[in-house]
Protein backbone atom coordinates (compact mmCIF):
# COMPACT_ATOMS: atom_id res chain seq x y z
CA UNK A 1 0.00 0.00 0.00
CA UNK A 2 1.19 3.60 -0.69
CA UNK A 3 1.46 6.34 1.55
CA UNK A 4 -2.29 7.08 1.38
CA UNK A 5 -5.10 4.73 0.14
CA UNK A 6 -8.94 6.20 -1.11
CA UNK A 7 -11.91 5.12 0.00
CA UNK A 8 -14.60 6.10 -2.10
CA UNK A 9 -18.07 5.85 -0.86
CA UNK A 10 -21.26 4.64 -3.96
CA UNK A 11 -24.19 3.58 -4.62
CA UNK A 12 -23.28 0.13 -5.64
CA UNK A 13 -20.35 -1.36 -4.99
CA UNK A 14 -19.92 -3.57 -7.68
CA UNK A 15 -21.15 -1.78 -10.23
CA UNK A 16 -18.23 0.67 -9.03
CA UNK A 17 -15.89 -1.75 -9.06
CA UNK A 18 -16.19 -2.49 -12.69
CA UNK A 19 -16.44 1.35 -13.93
CA UNK A 20 -12.75 1.91 -12.22
CA UNK A 21 -12.16 -1.22 -13.86
CA UNK A 22 -13.21 -0.41 -17.51
CA UNK A 23 -12.64 3.32 -17.32
CA UNK A 24 -9.25 3.36 -15.60
CA UNK A 25 -7.59 0.68 -15.59
CA UNK A 26 -7.92 -0.37 -12.25
CA UNK A 27 -8.11 -4.35 -11.52
CA UNK A 28 -9.81 -5.96 -8.35
CA UNK A 29 -7.47 -7.36 -5.67
CA UNK A 30 -10.30 -8.50 -3.19
CA UNK A 31 -13.50 -8.50 -2.42
CA UNK A 32 -15.78 -8.35 1.06
CA UNK A 33 -19.31 -9.71 0.69
CA UNK A 34 -21.14 -10.17 3.15
CA UNK A 35 -23.56 -13.03 4.34
CA UNK A 36 -26.70 -13.18 2.18
CA UNK A 37 -24.52 -11.72 -1.02
CA UNK A 38 -24.08 -7.52 -0.20
CA UNK A 39 -20.70 -6.31 -1.00
CA UNK A 40 -19.53 -4.51 1.97
CA UNK A 41 -16.03 -3.19 -0.37
CA UNK A 42 -14.12 -3.70 -3.18
CA UNK A 43 -10.43 -3.15 -3.25
CA UNK A 44 -8.84 -2.26 -6.62
CA UNK A 45 -5.84 -1.35 -7.41
CA UNK A 46 -5.37 1.74 -9.99
CA UNK A 47 -1.45 1.85 -10.36
CA UNK A 48 0.30 1.66 -6.92
CA UNK A 49 -2.76 2.96 -5.55
CA UNK A 50 -5.10 1.02 -3.11
CA UNK A 51 -8.80 2.37 -4.07
CA UNK A 52 -11.27 0.72 -2.15
CA UNK A 53 -15.68 1.53 -3.28
CA UNK A 54 -18.07 0.70 -0.74
CA UNK A 55 -21.67 1.34 -0.31
CA UNK A 56 -23.28 4.44 1.12
CA UNK A 57 -23.85 4.09 5.08
CA UNK A 58 -25.18 7.04 6.26
CA UNK A 59 -25.98 5.31 10.33
CA UNK A 60 -21.65 5.09 9.84
CA UNK A 61 -20.81 8.92 8.50
CA UNK A 62 -20.05 6.92 4.45
CA UNK A 63 -22.18 9.15 2.32
CA UNK A 64 -22.40 9.36 -1.56
CA UNK A 65 -21.22 12.69 -3.18
CA UNK A 66 -24.86 12.70 -3.98
CA UNK A 67 -26.12 12.82 -0.55
CA UNK A 68 -23.42 15.40 0.43
CA UNK A 69 -24.08 18.11 -2.56
CA UNK A 70 -20.98 17.21 -4.64
CA UNK A 71 -17.58 16.37 -4.07
CA UNK A 72 -15.23 18.08 -2.33
CA UNK A 73 -11.83 16.69 -3.67
CA UNK A 74 -10.36 15.73 -7.50
CA UNK A 75 -8.52 12.65 -7.51
CA UNK A 76 -5.52 13.03 -9.52
CA UNK A 77 -4.27 10.15 -11.65
CA UNK A 78 -1.09 10.15 -13.93
CA UNK A 79 -1.13 9.30 -17.31
CA UNK A 80 0.98 8.67 -19.92
CA UNK A 81 -2.03 10.47 -22.64
CA UNK A 82 -4.84 12.64 -21.21
CA UNK A 83 -6.62 12.58 -23.91
CA UNK A 84 -6.97 9.23 -24.38
CA UNK A 85 -7.92 8.07 -21.15
CA UNK A 86 -10.50 11.04 -20.99
CA UNK A 87 -12.27 9.88 -24.14
CA UNK A 88 -12.21 6.40 -22.19
CA UNK A 89 -13.64 7.65 -19.38
CA UNK A 90 -16.56 9.34 -20.98
CA UNK A 91 -17.29 6.45 -23.42
CA UNK A 92 -17.62 4.48 -20.22
CA UNK A 93 -20.40 7.18 -18.80
CA UNK A 94 -18.63 9.75 -17.11
CA UNK A 95 -19.45 13.28 -17.88
CA UNK A 96 -16.76 16.32 -18.59
CA UNK A 97 -15.75 18.58 -15.60
CA UNK A 98 -13.10 20.41 -17.34
CA UNK A 99 -12.06 19.80 -20.79
CA UNK A 100 -8.36 18.45 -21.75
CA UNK A 101 -6.25 21.21 -21.95
CA UNK A 102 -2.68 22.33 -21.90
CA UNK A 103 -2.16 23.92 -18.41
CA UNK A 104 0.15 26.56 -17.42
CA UNK A 105 1.97 24.32 -15.03
CA UNK A 106 3.06 21.98 -17.43
CA UNK A 107 0.26 19.07 -17.59
CA UNK A 108 -1.68 18.23 -20.03
CA UNK A 109 -4.69 17.64 -17.75
CA UNK A 110 -8.55 17.69 -17.89
CA UNK A 111 -11.15 16.54 -14.94
CA UNK A 112 -14.47 14.35 -15.57
CA UNK A 113 -17.25 13.30 -12.36
CA UNK A 114 -17.33 9.54 -12.87
CA UNK A 115 -21.43 8.12 -12.21
CA UNK A 116 -20.77 7.87 -8.83
CA UNK A 117 -20.43 11.82 -8.24
CA UNK A 118 -16.31 11.26 -7.67
CA UNK A 119 -14.01 14.18 -9.78
CA UNK A 120 -11.26 12.43 -11.16
CA UNK A 121 -8.42 14.82 -13.04
CA UNK A 122 -6.23 12.85 -15.55
CA UNK A 123 -2.22 14.17 -15.43
CA UNK A 124 0.23 13.95 -18.71
CA UNK A 125 3.32 15.86 -17.95
CA UNK A 126 4.22 17.87 -21.25
CA UNK A 127 7.09 20.19 -20.45
CA UNK A 128 9.14 21.50 -17.16
CA UNK A 129 8.08 25.30 -15.70
CA UNK A 130 9.77 27.20 -14.12
CA UNK A 131 8.39 28.05 -10.80
CA UNK A 132 8.53 31.64 -11.50
CA UNK A 133 6.75 30.73 -14.31
CA UNK A 134 3.54 29.10 -12.74
CA UNK A 135 3.76 32.10 -9.82
CA UNK A 136 3.16 34.71 -13.09
CA UNK A 137 0.16 32.52 -14.74
CA UNK A 138 -1.29 31.73 -11.39
CA UNK A 139 -1.44 35.42 -10.53
CA UNK A 140 -2.84 36.14 -14.16
CA UNK A 141 -5.75 33.75 -13.95
CA UNK A 142 -6.44 33.68 -10.08
CA UNK A 143 -6.09 37.49 -9.29
CA UNK A 144 -3.00 39.26 -7.36
CA UNK A 145 0.23 39.54 -7.81
CA UNK A 146 3.13 37.00 -8.24
CA UNK A 147 5.73 36.98 -5.26
CA UNK A 148 8.63 39.31 -5.75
Amino acid sequence: MTQIAIHLVVDDPDQAASWYTEALGARETSRLTLPGGPTLTVELRLGDTVLAVAGEMPERGMRTPAALGGSPAALHVEVADADAASARALAAGATVFEPVHDAFWGDRTGQFLDPFGHRWALDQHVRDVPPEEIAVRAAELFGGSAPA
